[in-house]
């Protein structure tokens, strides 16, 4: 950002000042000298103005890199009374000059109080002047610093919240890649056809996560397919003992969510549901629009929460433990950074039987 436009409202202020001043003179010379000569006001608070901006602007570039005293404001102040000499010393010869100049060009007569009194006077206005504009430069340029540290708050914030997400997208692939290989290891021993049928869907899954890259978010369309790609390779190891309905608003493909985070939830009832049971599972994977929100859950017909998530006793090896594993903490933790409070992620069971797993965030519109 240019200086012009960071010191904008600072060079506004200061002209819409000397305009008021001005304004104010020629209000007074014609109430009480009855003159058309406005000339003559203009030109004793216009040379006024004239030397102030010049003497400003040489104090303003001589302390420029006084921001870094700000913290400790009487030294602050202690610098900038250092150039209050040169505005005793400087303005009344310089604007009083201006004034006899042209008053001389117009062939009349400057007239003023003796000399010393002059200086007296004109030490004292122009003194309250530098005490008033130190202390509203002192306002500024600290409401600007405070500005200015949020805002390097606020960027190490992102640049960490980012980190974050990039480490947490990094650990849930190889997660990922580890529970789909120890399905395909499994399936080797019972159907090699098999295996080799799923290790190929598997390919597709992983070309799928290589094209996301190191980005943490993903359209609603690219996790249903990454989603699918993994629930056929599970439904395959447990060929018959899961069906699998889908139902998605498709209005809602362009969304953005936390990258692969609808393959966990289908993940976690493969894993406390599916794998712990002999009958067979219904597992329901939806997404709708819900209060501004998108609503994404996948549901089961037979599992159960643990009792931590219950308050009532659960069987053992089905039960569900509500904080979940590694892939649901990681979505958890991806939530937070992405969204804060205005995302969750909740386990619940179901009134008619079974355990849905509940995605909230919030909806573009």
């Amino acid at each position: 950002m240019s200086a012009l436009r960071r010191n904008a409202v600072f060079i506004c202020a200061w002209l819409l000042f000397w305009a008021l001043m001005i304004l104010v003179e020629l209000q007074d010379f014609i109430r009480n000298e009855h003159s058309h000569a406005l000339w003559k006001p203009l030109l004793w608070t216009g040379s006024s103005g004239l030397v102030a901006t010049l003497f400003t602007l040489v104090q303003l570039h001589a302390t420029r890199d006084s921001d870094a005293l700000l913290a400790t404001p009487s030294r602050w102040f202690a610098r900038q009374a250092l150039w209050l000499p040169l505005y005793w010393i400087g303005f009344t010869p310089l604007a009083f000059g201006m004034r006899l100049a042209v008053y001389a060009l117009a062939g009349e007569t400057y007239g003023h109080d003796p000399w010393p009194k002059v200086f007296l006077y004109e030490s004292m206005k122009i003194s309250i002047f530098f005490g008033l504009f130190t202390a509203v430069r002192f306002g500024v340029q600290s409401y600007r610093a405070l500005l200015d540290e949020k805002l390097r708050l606020e960027q190490a914030a992102a640049l960490l919240r980012q980190a974050q997400l990039q480490r947490l997208a990094q650990q849930m692939q190889p997660h990922f890649l580890f529970n789909a290989l120890n399905t395909i290891s499994s399936l080797m021993h019972s159907d090699v056809e098999l295996a080799d049928a799923t290790l190929v869907q598997l390919a597709e899954v992983l070309r799928a996560t290589l094209a996301l890259g190191d980005a943490h978010e993903a359209s609603l369309d690219f996790e249903l397919r990454l989603a699918r790609g993994y629930a056929g390779v599970m439904a395959a190891r447990f060929d018959g003992r899961v069906t699998i309905g889908w139902e998605v608003d498709e209005a809602l493909l362009g969304q953005r969510l936390p990258a692969m985070s609808l393959q966990p939830l289908i993940e976690n009832v493969f894993k406390h549901t599916v794998e712990q049971r002999r009958g067979a599972v219904r597992v329901g994977v939806s997404a709708i629009r819900e209060a501004g929100q998108m609503v994404l859950r996948v549901e089961d017909d037979v599992g159960t929460l643990a009792p931590a998530a219950t308050g009532a006793p659960a069987p053992s090896s089905s039960a569900i433990d509500a904080p979940g594993g590694i892939g649901l903490a990681n979505l958890r933790a991806r939530l937070r950074a992405l969204h804060g409070e205005r995302a969750s992620l909740s386990l619940a069971a179901r009134d008619g039987g079974g355990v849905r797993a509940e995605l909230r965030l919030p909806c573009a519109s």
